[in-house]
């Protein structure tokens, strides 16, 4: 319900922003619409079942992962020209990283291969928005109302997102039984979405409507 309420308000809130600046916001309520969704449907599931279909939380996170991580070059391109081989690297990194968890999780690959497969993935993103070109066109480039968003989103793709390698790890690296892995799954899988697709949409709001405000101003 958190994700649906999110999802009304980024909606909403697109007529308070400049037109440059909606196109983010409308991915922001992408973002939590579709893990919305497939959170109804993963509850179904498990209502009927009892299972976890990891399925949906995969075909979830294939939809939205890129979402956010477009952002990064949405909120760029909005202050600024933004090479098209930005978007590429982070969206494969993205892929890189959701194709080796899925392949683990789903019993495709070793747990172990995968999961180095997916920390790659992870790894390849950080540098980028750190050290690649897109965090040198952010210190170079943008404001710094967007300089301080780009810095916060960040660091939820660094700190918020550990909590996936971390369920991961707890869930097949461990030794734990199959019932004790689906719970620890479940309760660490769902507090990480609900906290960084909501926090990252309630970034880019931040900023879109500082930065719109500011322009009104002029």
């Amino acid at each position: 319900m958190a994700l649906v309420a999110s999802t009304v308000f980024f909606f909403l809130e697109r007529d308070r922003v400049s037109p440059k600046w909606k196109t983010s916001l409308t991915v922001s309520g992408l973002v939590t619409l579709v893990a919305a969704v497939h959170y109804f449907y993963m509850r179904d599931v498990w209502v009927s079942t009892g299972a976890t279909p990891t399925v949906f939380r995969y075909i979830d996170w294939l939809i939205t992962v890129p979402l956010l991580m477009i952002e990064f070059y949405l909120i760029l391109s909005a202050i600024t020209k933004v090479p098209v081989g930005v978007f590429w690297r982070l969206m494969i990194g993205t892929l890189v990283m959701l194709i080796g968890g899925y392949l683990g999780e789903a019993g495709y690959l070793a747990v172990w291969p995968a999961f180095i497969i997916g920390m790659v993935g992870w790894a390849y993103i950080l540098y980028e928005i750190f050290m690649g070109q897109a965090g040198k066109i952010n210190a170079q480039s943008a404001p710094p109302s967007v300089q301080s968003a780009f810095s916060t989103m960040r660091w939820i793709v660094t700190i918020g997102w550990a909590i996936y390698p971390v369920g991961y790890f707890f869930g097949y690296l461990t030794g734990a039984s199959p019932e004790s892995s689906v719970n620890a799954l479940n309760i660490i899988y769902n507090l990480a979405d609900v906290l960084n697709k909501i926090a990252f949409g309630l970034i880019i709001w931040t900023v879109a409507v500082s930065e719109s405000e500011a322009a009104g101003k002029k």
